[in-house]
């Protein structure tokens, strides 16, 4: 009889996506790691939201880190098409062949005795120039020809078209994508598809339905600890907990634009290079622009930093 105590082979898994990210410096969340598993597990991509600077982009930096792929990054804006997404004609090349064919035009032609084999012959050529030798791959079928496989970021999709979503949707799905002048063209290895999104915009249904959702808002107190932890080799750990704390409550104000993760490591990378060994009112003032972006914000939070770094001294006092 199994032992009800002992870890199912999908937790063991689990464990060990969180332990390989975390070699690679990322400190995930059970629900990171579930969501990194289960992707693996059906081939499916990973639709992760979440506010700007909170680890999404670095997810997928760390997954082919961990598993020795290469990346393949698509940064979307508004206006990505499919020539700067997916493939384009080389038309250089195609000029120079049609060139060299002009030049040899007698040598193709001679043994033909009709117009109709002319241009037979002539249309046999013709197909040429629509080969695979002609396309230029872009990110999207540069990650389906990657014989070993690799991670693909699709990186703010919100920041396309709506009908960028479109052309992404075979690809999500079959792992495939059809030139009308090749047909279709599947990838050799699945890639590992993660595309990231700040909700600028509400994405479609149909690209929802393709993907794993995972939503990474702001971490914990402890695993944004642990973050700092590891990100910042270099801090106390008096100085690592008294600082995070007074992010939380910084957080907790009406602000603009809340300080993300990567402004925490930022600012704690500031403070160990000032030598704090804890934190301070005049070491914060000092250095609140690295931590809050718009003067308004700073206006808001200035009135506060006594209360908040007292807060944090006597909660992290051993």
């Amino acid at each position: 009889m199994a032992d009800p105590q002992a870890p199912s082979s999908a937790a063991t898994a689990i464990a060990g996506v969180e332990a390989g990210l975390a070699a690679q410096g990322y400190i995930a969340s059970r629900q990171i790691a579930t969501a990194v598993y289960l992707s693996q597990a059906i081939d499916k991509p990973i639709l992760v939201e979440g506010p700007a600077g909170v680890g999404k982009t670095e997810l997928a930096k760390a997954i082919a880190a961990w598993r020795g792929l290469k990346m393949i990054r698509l940064q979307c804006y508004e206006g990505l098409d499919e020539a700067k997404a997916l493939y384009e004609w080389k038309y250089a090349k195609q000029l120079l062949y049609t060139q060299i064919l002009k030049d040899k035009l007698g040598e193709v032609l001679g043994g033909a005795q009709t117009l109709h084999a002319a241009l037979a012959q002539l249309h046999d050529f013709g197909d040429v120039f629509f080969s695979k030798e002609f396309v230029e791959p872009r990110p999207l079928l540069q990650a389906l020809l990657e014989p070993n496989g690799c991670v693909l970021l699709i990186d703010e999709i919100d920041k396309s078209d709506a009908e960028f979503e479109s052309l992404l949707l075979e690809i999500l799905s079959d792992f495939q994508v059809t030139i009308p002048e090749l047909g279709s063209i599947a990838a050799a290895k699945p890639p590992t598809v993660i595309l990231t999104s700040n909700s600028e915009r509400n994405l479609g249904d149909a690209l929802k339905r393709r993907c794993l959702h995972l939503h990474i808002g702001f971490p914990e107190q402890k695993l944004e600890e642990r973050i700092v932890e590891s990100r910042v080799p270099g801090i106390s750990q008096t100085l690592r907990r008294q600082l995070v704390a007074f992010i939380h409550d910084i957080r907790s104000l009406d602000l603009k634009k809340q300080p993300s993760v990567s402004e925490t490591i930022d600012w704690a990378r500031v403070l160990v290079l000032l030598q704090a060994a804890e934190l301070g009112h005049e070491v914060v003032k000092d250095t609140l622009n690295v931590l809050l972006k718009y003067e308004s914000d700073i206006e808001v939070a200035l009135p506060q930093v006594t209360t908040f770094v007292a807060k944090a001294q006597r909660q992290h006092v051993f």
